[in-house]
């Protein structure tokens, strides 16, 4: 299990956090290595079907072989049994679309990171008061922009990363860096289903590429 700081910081320094599921064992392997060749370091596996635990594992077994340096978590945690599996896993961190109280009760027994999804103040402060370093603002489309510059000197010490409709454009990034996120999460706008569906690792390539141009560009 990789350590809480070096998560956290991995996170950030990539600026935005690709998410994605697949129920086939061999996309969703292709998929991390086409990230990882492409300078993805820090990658979130949901947890959003039956085949979830078993490509995780063998993701993981790929990750540990080939893929130095990668932090890989999953997310969609809403329950202590599957945060528990996927402990036993092997995830580096994970991540929930919703703040529940026993995970976070055993993300800090076993010391794993954990970063909760929060939409409320109320919310924010509960995990805030619990120790979570990385709130996940969800569902971010609904919240946007002007949510986060409201809220953000009331949290000082915490970080923030909207997921849920952030788009692969310029002034929508500019406008969420500008707010005082940390980073992005990044799911189907940026690993389409055509993309998973025609295997298209090439034209995923393009997308990261461009990811990468666009949060450095809004992050200045």
């Amino acid at each position: 299990m990789a350590n809480q700081e070096a998560i956290l910081s991995g996170i950030i320094e990539q600026g935005f956090l690709p998410l994605y599921f697949n129920k086939d064992t061999q996309v969703s392997i292709d998929l991390m290595k086409t990230l990882y060749n492409c300078g993805v370091k820090s990658l979130e596996y949901t947890n959003r079907g039956d085949d979830a635990l078993k490509n995780f594992k063998a993701m993981k077994a790929v990750r540990d072989a080939e893929l130095p340096g990668m932090s890989l978590g999953v997310g969609t945690i809403k329950n202590t049994a599957d945060a528990q599996a996927f402990i036993d896993a092997g995830a580096d961190f994970m991540i929930g679309p919703g703040y529940e109280q026993s995970v976070a009760d055993l993300a800090k027994k076993t010391g794993i990171f954990y970063s909760p999804g929060c939409m409320t103040p109320s919310e924010i402060i509960t995990a805030e008061n619990n120790g979570i370093q990385l709130v996940k603002l969800f569902p971010g489309n609904i919240l946007g922009p002007d949510f986060m510059s409201a809220i953000k000197e009331v949290f000082r010490n915490l970080k923030f990363m909207p997921t849920g409709g952030v788009d692969l454009d310029l002034a929508n990034l500019q406008a969420w860096f500008k707010a005082g996120v940390c980073a992005v999460g990044m799911g189907s706008k940026l690993i389409t289903k055509k993309i998973m569906e025609e295997k298209d690792y090439a034209g995923l390539e393009t997308k990261i590429k461009q990811c990468f141009a666009l949060i450095q560009e809004a992050k200045k």
